[in-house]
């Protein structure tokens, strides 16, 4: 299905790697796990993971990605994941997505933000720079 190396980055096959939370409903461990298996289900058009990780209070309905310019993900990088023990509900992950659309190269430097909530965690937002 995919080749050497998982989407997100890791240097594990997607099987060993984000197979388990997109594939297998496992609850990713982190705020930063969950953002690699996002992006990796943005890779693989997954918009329903995608949705099932968007916390409900900021969470569209749909994503339509099926209708969108189809991207073409060249990589991530994860700048920096901050997590406070002070609040431990609370994470950030700071990240830049290469992709192409049209042959044309692009990139997304996001800083996502992240709560756990009912013992899992989720997206909620994200400020593009």
């Amino acid at each position: 299905m995919l080749g050497m190396h998982c989407p997100c980055g890791s240097e594990n096959h997607y099987a060993k790697c984000c197979a388990r939370y997109l594939d297998d409903n496992a609850i990713a461990p982190t705020a930063e796990t969950l953002m690699r298996s996002r992006y990796t289900a943005y890779t693989l058009d997954r918009e329903d993971y995608l949705l099932a990780t968007w916390h409900v209070s900021t969470r569209p309905e749909k994503l339509n990605l099926a209708n969108e310019i189809s991207a073409k993900w060249l990589g991530l990088a994860v700048k920096k994941y901050t997590y406070d023990s002070s609040q431990p509900t609370h994470a950030t992950v700071e990240f830049i997505a290469r992709y192409k659309v049209n042959g044309r190269a692009h990139r997304l430097y996001e800083i996502s933000q992240f709560v756990h909530d009912g013992g899992r965690w989720f997206y909620v937002d994200g400020e593009v720079k």
